[in-house]
């Protein structure tokens, strides 16, 4: 059965997004392309840690894969970005299942330690080896830009999450998706039923990383430099899971709501608290909500606008005069 519903607010979505450049000054549009970017990562995380249920804390490992690697190919070695793009995301893909499939033969608090160690691996590895090459902990500035202004970049920002979302919202409408969210409520049933855990989680991070690296390659080409201390950063973790989480997990559309209002919410709290105490605000608003709403954001949405449409077709005539 065809989802006309939700494919019309699919429609709705790209459709108001579009217009926002005609309506916000270049202040807000930049804004507006930094949470695109969250919700990418967000989208990427939640596609193997929210479906299957192994919460990863080493996903900045795979956007910094992709962007350095197309960093590096581009500024160091001169490849266009038409090749230097696809070979980082190949890139991320292949180190992401050569560092992280070993650990997905372990489950729970373990799988979230072992990705959390890839990622300060990764970290240590990226200052001290060949800092000719990446740049060490000064890291790499003059990237090329792909496009220049506030509107080409949020236009360009806001197709790779379109099609991401729409990417992640069709498998998870597949035999797939299904699969894997069994996995997450009881692996050991489904590894009863003869279909193969290990092949799934396998798929679901390839996509995940897949996600992440085109994300991260094209993440840099904006902000036009890359650092090791930035991407490496708890606090973009933080970012990351928080938007996922607080917005919605599972949900497609939940991480992209989290995105939004967490970029949105740290920049208007910048004037009043600029520095560190900002995300301990930001934490405690999104734990309560966690509390209140563990579905997140999406779910007191979906909530409203059930109880709107009821509403409405409890005070709408049932039918014409009578004859």
């Amino acid at each position: 059965m065809i989802p006309y519903r939700q494919l019309a607010g699919w429609a709705v979505f790209g459709g108001v997004m579009c217009l926002l450049p005609l309506v916000l000054p270049p202040g807000i549009l930049r804004m507006v392309i930094f949470a695109n970017f969250l919700a990418i990562f967000a989208l990427s995380w939640d596609f193997i840690s929210g479906r299957t249920g192994y919460v990863s804390f080493g996903h900045p490992f795979l956007i910094a894969i992709g962007a350095y690697s197309t960093a590096i190919l581009s500024f160091r070695f001169d490849w266009p970005l038409i090749i230097s793009i696809p070979s980082a995301v190949l890139i991320t893909v292949i180190s992401g299942l050569f560092f992280f499939v070993p650990a997905l033969r372990i489950r729970g608090t373990y799988f979230a330690l072992v990705t959390l160690a890839f990622m300060e691996l990764a970290y240590q590895l990226t200052q001290v080896l060949r800092p000719d090459i990446t740049g060490g902990t000064r890291g790499i500035s003059g990237i090329t830009s792909i496009v220049s202004g506030a509107v080409p970049n949020f236009y360009l920002s806001f197709s790779i999450l379109f099609v991401a979302a729409l990417l992640l919202w069709f498998l998870a409408r597949t035999r797939m998706g299904t699969a894997l969210a069994a996995v997450r409520m009881d692996e050991g049933a489904v590894t009863a039923s003869g279909l193969s855990t290990i092949r799934l989680k396998l798929f679901a991070f390839g996509v995940s990383a897949l996600v992440a690296g085109i994300g991260g390659a094209f993440y840099v080409h904006y902000l036009g430099s890359i650092a090791p201390r930035a991407m490496f950063d708890i606090n973009f973790l933080f970012q990351i899971l928080v938007a996922a989480l607080i917005g919605g997990s599972t949900t497609i559309a939940g991480p992209i709501i989290g995105a939004f209002f967490l970029t949105f919410l740290l920049e208007y709290l910048r004037p009043f608290i600029d520095g560190p105490e900002r995300f301990l605000i930001f934490g405690s608003v999104a734990l309560i909500v966690y509390v209140l709403k563990p579905n997140g954001i999406y779910s007191i949405l979906e909530s409203g606008y059930g109880l709107a449409l009821a509403r409405f077709r409890r005070f709408r005539p049932e039918g014409g005069p009578a004859k």
